[in-house]
């Protein structure tokens, strides 16, 4: 019975298992002991172990917070820079500052200009007004600011007025390049009434809160009440800066004195007293002086605190108050093995370039070279020299008719893909070519002739008015701005000598180091720029630590600065009245000369052109240096870069300058001076890129030709040389066309510069025959690095 629908029940399972089946799995008592824990208390481990390691994390994050607040706030820091600026003319900035002091130096205990350190708050701080309308100025408080306070005025909306004009929101815009540091703004004027108070705070803020960052906060400072709200808060504020001022530390001189100098003349030592900010500062570095250059210490005296947090009664407090004689607690002096050399430019050796005499040997073989080339050699062109042929290449004897399309003399055509479009067009293109010109040859020869005879009878004023007439003709045809007119009076082949053509701009090669100018022999490279940029930081950290060749942030020294020109102290000593010096220290190799490249783009209210090698102040960091750049496109797709004669509006280039070295990241500020040097607007905004003498950029030129006769794929083109000695000279480099054609010039026509040409298609006769000349352009070298400094 059965089949197969029978029936299949379930097998009967006991409760306990058999001994047989216990005795599969029993584990003896030798291997107990191998027998590892359970997978359970293996994952209950790794999440205590990573439950552990979180909260030490935690724990790690909130002490280095606790440190730095503490470090901060407390008496081992430098006094906090806040730095008051109007957005409006019309705010009373004055009034402000002296609210703030009052408030900051109740008992009138603790006050040195510019510092004031209150026991009330538990805070040191500098107060620094910003000139409105002063825009190096303000520059250089944002610079060094720990706040900036905003002010604005709350009656401003009502006039013709607004809260912010035109100077503020430049300067705002500036700021935001250099990096905001943290951020307030104050609203003075307000209404007394309570509700009309708080809808003026309410129209200002949302009028002026797309302007600022998401975390600035709005306080009104009208009453002593306010401004001790806003002092407190400031206090417990956790100060952001920009992360380029941590890498290097900075001081900003409170005093500037003089030494004289008797052992240099017009040189002497000068003096800056102030607090130490961001990071130590070792003696044995080099320090620059923004607007004055770079120099080296001869001693760092660190002095007694003369605005302590907790002024004690009795003599402390008498010395406090007599701040010509500082009390000197050490002094240090730098060690001539390890302090970093003040060296600028390279000095070339005139022997570098020098060839030896070869030797007799590899004269014998370079003639036997010579003579098996003349031997191989059966037709060259007409004209050609001994050396021109020397570097014109046959590969076989098949490639004789073709020497005419290989290299010449002066002009050097990259090998690449074929000029023209279509290889299975070439047989094709071959016997048209021949067919052509024995057409020209038989039919047009005396046509061809009778032409050139009546250009040749023309005067050199007929031909310049002739060809402008012809260059009016094409003028609407604005997509090409590197055209260039061949002088009449000057050879082509002398005029633009230094000039190459290229197959291909992205693949044809150019050794970077072919012809440099004698400034490359002033310069110095990184052989690699990353490598070299770890080791300094490196290097730097470990000058830090180095305790005893360094002060240490918070503390206040006075730097003897060695060998500053007389004149450029003097005019530092002008400056303190209107702005702040600044000194920062240096890493190693960032006073030699090299070539940097920056990211930049031209600063929205500046309508003026800017023109490529135009003498221009850059603001890098903390430096500033005169500077006169070349301007090119990015392309990354290329090892070659084009050069541009504008800044472009709307768009990033890369500005190429010889600027004395940093490492980035650092913001950068162009600024254009006026003729009377009294005043600077900002010309373009961006960043330090990189540090490459090897970036090629080349300068494009177009010379154009008009056809004068067309015939199936040849044609006779007029006017883009001038005798047929030119046309021979630029024989091996590529034509094209504004409407699509490419070619080749075939030969010279009659005595004015007519040159036959071979094109992949027939030439229209409105248009134009172009031939693309490159040559590497190089940063003009300034006349003077500093702006204080004598040219």
């Amino acid at each position: 019975m059965g089949g197969s629908r029978a029936q299949v029940n379930k097998s009967h399972k006991t409760r306990f298992a058999s001994k047989s089946s216990r005795n599969v799995h029993k584990v003896s008592s030798k291997d107990k002991s191998r027998i590892g824990k359970p997978d359970r208390n293996v994952i209950k481990g790794a999440r205590a172990a990573r439950l552990q390691r979180n909260k030490m994390m935690r724990e790690q994050k909130r002490d280095a917070l606790l440190k730095e607040k503490r470090a901060s706030s407390g008496s081992n820091s430098p006094p906090r820079v806040i730095v008051l600026f109007g957005l409006s003319r019309s705010v009373d900035l004055s009034a402000l500052e002296q609210d703030l002091l009052k408030l900051l130096s109740a008992d009138g205990i603790g006050v040195v200009f510019p510092a004031v350190a209150s026991p009330e708050y538990k805070l040191r701080a500098t107060v620094l007004k910003a000139p409105h309308g002063d825009l190096l100025a303000c520059m250089e408080m944002a610079k060094v600011a720990d706040l900036i306070a905003f002010v604005t005025s709350a009656n401003s909306s009502s006039e013709d007025d607004c809260y912010i004009d035109a100077f503020g929101s430049h300067c705002l815009s500036i700021f935001r390049a250099l990096g905001l540091p943290s951020t307030a703004v104050l609203i003075r004027d307000l209404p007394s009434e309570l509700k009309k108070k708080n809808d003026s705070k309410k129209v200002c803020t949302s009028s002026l809160a797309s302007e600022f960052p998401e975390d600035c906060k709005f306080y009104p400072a009208d009453t002593k009440d306010e401004l001790h709200k806003f002092l407190w808060l400031f206090k417990e504020q956790r100060l952001s800066v920009p992360h380029w001022r941590n890498q290097r530390p900075y001081l900003m001189a409170q005093k500037v004195d003089m030494l004289a100098d008797n052992s240099i003349s017009g040189k002497c030592t000068l003096l800056l007293s102030g607090y130490i900010h961001a990071r130590s500062l070792s003696v044995n570095q080099l320090v620059h002086i923004t607007g004055a250059g770079d120099f080296q210490l001869s001693k760092i005296e660190l002095l007694k605190d003369p605005c302590p947090l907790n002024v004690r009664k009795g003599g402390d407090l008498m010395e406090s108050d007599d701040m010509n004689e500082a009390q000197v607690i050490s002094c240090l002096t730098p060690d001539p093995m390890k302090q970093e050399p003040l060296l600028v430019e390279n000095v070339p050796d005139p022997l570098a370039g020098e060839q030896t005499w070869p030797t007799e040997a590899e004269m014998a073989e370079a003639e036997r070279n010579q003579e098996e080339r003349k031997l191989k050699r059966k037709t060259l062109p007409k004209g050609t020299s001994e050396y021109q042929a020397a570097w014109i290449v046959e590969e076989s004897d098949a490639d004789v008719s073709e020497s005419e399309n290989e290299e010449d003399d002066g002009m050097v055509l990259d090998e690449g893909e074929n000029a023209f479009n279509g290889q299975g067009r070439r047989d094709e293109f071959e016997l048209d070519d021949d067919q052509a010109s024995l057409s020209l040859e038989s039919d047009g020869e005396t046509d061809t002739q009778s032409m050139m005879m009546d250009g040749e009878n023309l005067t050199k004023e007929q031909l310049e008015d002739e060809i402008r007439k012809i260059k009016e003709a094409h003028a609407e045809d604005e997509e090409f701005p590197d055209e260039v007119d061949t002088p009449l009076d000057v050879p082509a082949r002398k005029r633009f000598a230094k000039y190459r053509g290229l197959k291909s701009f992205r693949t044809s090669s150019w050794d970077p180091k072919e012809s440099l100018p004698q400034e490359y022999a002033r310069i110095f490279a990184f052989d690699n720029f990353r490598r070299t940029q770890k080791h300094v930081l490196s290097r730097a950290r470990e000058m830090e630590q180095n305790i005893d060749e360094s002060i240490p942030a918070g503390s206040y020294a006075r730097l003897h600065v060695r060998e500053v020109p007389v004149s450029v102290a003097n005019k530092l000593n002008l400056v303190t009245k209107t702005m702040p010096v600044i000194l920062c220290g240096l890493m190693q190799h960032e006073s030699k000369i090299s070539v940097l490249h920056f990211s930049l783009k031209k600063h929205d209210s500046y309508t003026a052109p800017i023109k490529a090698k135009e003498e221009m102040l850059f603001n890098l960091g903390f430096r500033q240096f005169v500077a006169r750049p070349i301007f090119s496109s990015d392309s990354f797709n290329a090892d070659k870069q084009k050069m541009e004669r504008f800044l472009h509006p709307g768009r990033f280039s890369v500005a190429s300058i010889y600027a004395p070295i940093s490492f980035p990241p650092l913001p950068l500020i162009a600024l254009k001076i006026k003729d009377d040097t009294s005043s600077a607007t900002v010309a373009a905004v961006g960043s330090l890129r990189s540090i490459d003498p090897d970036r090629i950029i080349l300068k494009k030129i177009i010379l154009t030709g008009y056809p004068q006769r067309v015939s199936k794929l040849k044609a006779t083109v007029r006017y883009m040389f001038h005798n047929p000695e030119d046309v021979t000279w630029f024989k091996p480099v590529e034509v094209w066309s504004k409407c699509g054609r490419r070619g080749r010039i075939k030969e010279p026509v009659g005595t004015h510069g007519a040159m036959k040409c071979i094109l992949n298609g027939v030439l229209q006769q409105h248009d134009t025959v172009c031939m693309s000349l490159f040559k590497r352009t190089y940063p003009k070298w300034p006349e003077k690095w500093f702006p204080m400094t004598d040219a």
